[in-house]
């Protein structure tokens, strides 16, 4: 399914049966790779030039640019959010040792490559209003083609409880290109037994 058949489906849910029984087909994909290729290209520039870039300026050439799987629509899937009654707690590991309290708002639950999924989605411990959901995972290509800690996903919030889950925009923390920086890695219900052949890969070098 592509990413604009899965909005389509999305659309489906939430509005009358008419609304869609009918009409013409999905778009291509053109325009949702062209702007997701643009904004991996202007990733690129803020992390070679910008003055508070996380990438030292000592490891920029062999850094950068980033590299990436190929954009795949079929990578961007829906997703219904169950939520979580009483968002407990979870002490989240980090890169420097250090322990991060997370909220988990509720588990993002989809299909992927034919599998049953799902995914916590967290917050920082006491946020009061939830705009974006953090969603840290690993899979099977996690250590080989993939960052060895794992990647992350930022999902803006709906008011439906359904969702896009695009893992083209699977991005690596900080802490991939800078051990200064802190980063908590994916919980273990959030390790996914195959391979995401989608997004950032491992840093080069």
């Amino acid at each position: 399914m592509t990413y604009r058949q899965t909005l389509t489906v999305i659309a489906c849910v939430i509005t009358p049966v008419v609304a869609c029984s009918s009409g013409p087909s999905a778009p291509d994909d053109s325009a949702y790779i062209e702007e997701l290729a643009t904004a991996r290209s202007n990733k690129n520039t803020y992390l070679l030039e910008a003055p508070d870039s996380p990438v030292p300026p000592d490891k920029r050439d062999t850094l950068l640019p980033l590299p990436y799987y190929p954009i795949d629509p079929g990578y961007a899937v829906p997703a219904a959010l169950s939520l979580s009654n009483e968002r407990p707690v979870f002490d989240m590991p980090t890169s420097t040792g250090a322990i991060r309290k997370m909220q988990l708002v509720g588990v993002l639950e989809f299909s992927l490559l034919g599998k049953s999924q799902s995914l916590g989605a967290f917050v920082p411990e006491g946020t009061q209003r939830i705009n974006r959901l953090f969603v840290p995972f690993a899979d099977l290509t996690t250590g080989n083609s993939t960052y060895s800690a794992g990647r992350y996903l930022d999902i803006d919030t709906t008011t439906t409880g359904y969702y896009t889950i695009d893992f083209n925009q699977a991005y690596n923390p900080y802490c991939a290109y800078n051990e200064t920086y802190e980063c908590p890695f994916p919980p273990p219900p959030n390790r996914l037994n195959t391979s995401v052949l989608a997004g950032e890969q491992a840093p080069k070098g």
